[in-house]
């Protein structure tokens, strides 16, 4: 494999759909992609551990294994990214792949020209993520090590998907500040669709869950009720909270 190929597992189990998406992006001049198309979730289960990849695209609606449990496979041994393709329409079937620990997710049918610009945004997000940045955040407990891509509590790392780190680290480096659902989306996930606020939701909730922040008695992430969200170092909220409780 060269060193400038990207590497996609595509899981479709209609090989029409498979077939078109992998020709789109193998035409792609600008970006060198070789993609990997398979048809059911234990045969993606099977590639993903005997080839690496770079990102995946996969179907929810899956023979053999459905792609839940391919992505819970997955996420027990890598942070690889993960696109979800699903033809349901309601929004709380729809983030179910997120909760699972995908990073973004679409709408069948899909734009092919829309699947790539996401794959290039969460490929171009990971290896930004991989360059060598000289800067470590300490709240105390809560340690973020950005040039190691490394969150500790307590001395114990904590893993967290590859938007799972940037979500934290862009609240983090600014403690205090609020940022909207739309705003988290284009820092995240690196586009500005309409509609996929409730996206931020799912990855904060699995941050919170990995953190052990209970939203109703938060340490670091705060809800701004029908804004977005915050961060706030342990001894900032303390404060805020005894202020809170003054006026009251």
């Amino acid at each position: 494999m060269s060193a400038n190929e990207k590497r996609i597992l595509l899981v479709e189990d209609e090989k029409a759909i498979r077939d078109a998406v992998a020709a789109y992006f193998e035409r792609d001049e600008r970006e060198n992609y070789i993609v990997r198309g398979v048809g059911d979730g234990q045969s993606a289960v099977e590639e993903f551990e005997k080839y690496p990849f770079d990102i995946v695209i996969l179907d929810l609606m899956l023979p053999k294994l459905s792609g839940e449990r391919v992505c819970r496979s997955i996420r027990e041994t890598s942070n690889v990214p993960i696109i979800m393709l699903t033809a349901k329409g309601e929004v709380e079937d729809r983030i179910i792949g997120l909760e699972l620990g995908a990073d973004d997710y679409l709408i069948k049918p899909f734009s092919p020209r829309e699947l790539v610009a996401r794959v290039r945004a969460l490929l171009r997000r990971a290896h930004a993520e991989s360059e060598p940045q000289l800067e470590v955040l300490d709240f105390g407990d809560l340690v973020i090590d950005i040039s190691g891509h490394k969150v500790t509590i307590c001395d114990e790392e904590i893993d967290l998907t590859a938007s799972e780190f940037k979500l934290l680290t862009t609240l983090a480096r600014f403690p205090g500040r609020v940022y909207t659902r739309m705003e988290l989306v284009e820092k995240v996930l690196g586009y500005d669709f309409e509609g996929y606020e409730r996206t931020i939701d799912s990855h904060v909730k699995n941050l919170r869950a990995k953190l052990g922040d209970d939203p109703r008695n938060p340490r670091w992430l705060y809800t701004v009720h029908g804004v977005g969200y915050r961060f706030e170092s342990p001894d900032k909220g303390d404060k805020a909270k005894a202020a809170r409780a003054r006026a009251n």
